[in-house]
């Protein structure tokens, strides 16, 4: 049984659930995902807005984006189910921008402003108005300290000089934790996720305490591809170890898939075990030997795009090496050329790569941890009551790719059995603010010689915007896992 990290999360899920249920079961599809809002809202009270009629017509939204269509206009009428034709199907459907906040679920969040909270205790000291610079803070007529938005720098030298922690500091959440300065307010106060800055990392999503950032998903295409019949075979992320209850190893992981549908399911490790052993290589022909200055890992689509498009002049160091996902995908195809390909992953950003045209990515659906605890719900399927399923498992090396530090110690693994000889120097970041210092330190010489490792989310894979468990748990877990399995390199 999953333990919900927030009732966002919890709401989430709700949605899916609901969304697969008259994926599975229908008979009238269109009233029946009209019908959803009302059932997670089915009374006059609201839980969690002052009206219900707000919570239906967010609830309405989250439906639009869990069945892969965008956000109605809100300059004119129209239903839940407008358009629903075009997705109706058993294939890929995928309309940008993937990161998408709901209007009317956005609380309006302070950018960024300075406040004297009632914690103001009116002291005569008046720390907070000596510590200003700009003279911004007065005393009003009962003694309390009032800071002048007009003139306030946002400085925060009248926080940290307040005894009483009096003075609070209001930020919207989401940017804080965008690491793309993505963010900002549209005229009416509300967010705005800027498309083209947005490396559709998650993290906004993730930290949103009202859940008004919602990304789109292909659960109901995919319920209908295995309604259908399709050959569809799933690829499942090393970090999956765990999401589905402490108990349920890849094994019984792998049982859940096949009872749902799928006709044969593969770790995503085994193509990150081709990966470590190429960068391995790559890395002493042209890195050690000083051809190239340094190389960066290519596994994580958000690390990517944030150096393609902030640091141009250095996309020329970044590996050449196939991302798991894409290489386990290839693989699949040659085994089963008429198969579709389900990646089941923690990153949001993996739906991006799978349609990026730079890149023949052989994926046909990218689903996350969370939408598929949903989708095993609707279907009333419990992975740790399965079996334990046996399959020819992947190594050590690939299987730690699901976590900060993975990728290149792997690399520095297979580094040190093919070329014992060779000097390996390496530099991680986890976040893309931290990212971003990496690539600067590279982009003025003081990584030479390095592997550059990468992660948008912090801890790795095992932070990412669709996983079921929190970051401590699930990195436990994979660590476990891979310290349990017996070969440890490819």
């Amino acid at each position: 049984m999953i333990k919900f990290q927030s009732s966002s999360f919890e709401l989430r899920h709700k949605v899916f659930v609901e969304v697969a249920k008259a994926a599975f079961f229908s008979d009238d599809i269109i009233n029946d995902l009209e019908s959803i809002p009302y059932k997670l809202a089915p009374t006059d009270e609201p839980r969690y807005r002052e009206s219900i009629y707000r919570e239906r017509s967010i609830a309405s939204d989250r439906v639009r984006l869990a069945i892969g269509m965008s956000l109605n206009p809100q300059d004119s009428p129209s239903h839940l189910t407008s358009g629903f034709d075009k997705s109706n199907i058993s294939e890929k459907y995928y309309g940008p921008p993937l990161m998408q906040v709901i209007p009317s679920a956005c609380d309006k969040c302070e950018e960024d402003r300075y406040e004297v909270s009632d914690l103001c205790r009116k002291c005569i000291a008046r720390y907070c108005i000596h510590a200003c610079p700009n003279h911004a803070i007065t005393v009003d007529g009962d003694r309390r300290a009032v800071i002048d938005q007009e003139k306030c720098m946002r400085c925060g030298k009248c926080k940290n000089a307040c005894p009483y922690e009096a003075v609070v500091h209001r930020v919207r959440p989401c940017a804080v934790h965008c690491g793309m300065n993505a963010i900002s307010t549209d005229r009416l106060g509300r967010a705005y996720i800027d498309p083209e800055k947005c490396v559709a990392c998650g993290q906004c999503m993730v930290y949103c305490p009202f859940g008004a950032i919602v990304d789109k998903s292909q659960i109901f295409q995919l319920i209908n591809a295995i309604k259908a019949g399709d050959e569809i075979a799933a690829e499942v992320a090393p970090s999956g170890v765990g999401q589905f209850g402490q108990n349920v190893s890849l094994g019984k992981l792998f049982s859940a898939l096949k009872e749902l549908g799928f006709s044969s399911v593969y770790e995503v490790a085994a193509g990150a075990d081709i990966g470590a052993n190429a960068e391995a290589e790559k890395y002493a022909r042209k890195i050690a030997s000083g051809d190239h200055p340094f190389m960066m890992t290519s596994c994580c689509p958000s690390w990517i795009m944030l150096a393609e498009r902030e640091f141009p002049t250095l996309s020329e160091g970044i590996s050449e090496t196939l991302t798991p996902m894409v290489t386990t995908a290839r693989m699949i195809k040659r085994e089963h050329p008429s198969a579709k390909v389900v990646f089941i992953g923690p990153c949001a950003a993996k739906k991006l790569e799978a349609i990026d045209e730079k890149v023949r990515s052989d994926v046909d659906f990218v689903i996350t941890f969370e939408e598929l605890s949903a989708i095993f719900e609707a279907k009333g399927i419990e992975p740790e009551n399965c079996d334990e399923m046996q399959f020819e498992g992947a190594t050590a090396a690939g299987r730690g790719y699901g976590a900060a530090g993975g990728v290149s110690g792997a690399v520095k693994a297979c580094l040190k059995t093919l070329y014992p000889d060779v000097e390996f120097k390496v530099d991680s970041a986890e976040g893309l603010l931290a990212c971003r210092r990496l690539l600067l330190l590279a982009k003025y010489g003081k990584r030479d010689g390095y592997l550059l490792e990468g992660m948008a989310c912090l801890g790795g894979c095992v932070g990412g915007a669709g996983v079921n468990i929190p970051l401590e748990k699930g990195t436990e877990l994979l660590k476990e896992f891979v310290s349990e399995t017996p070969k440890k390199i490819p």
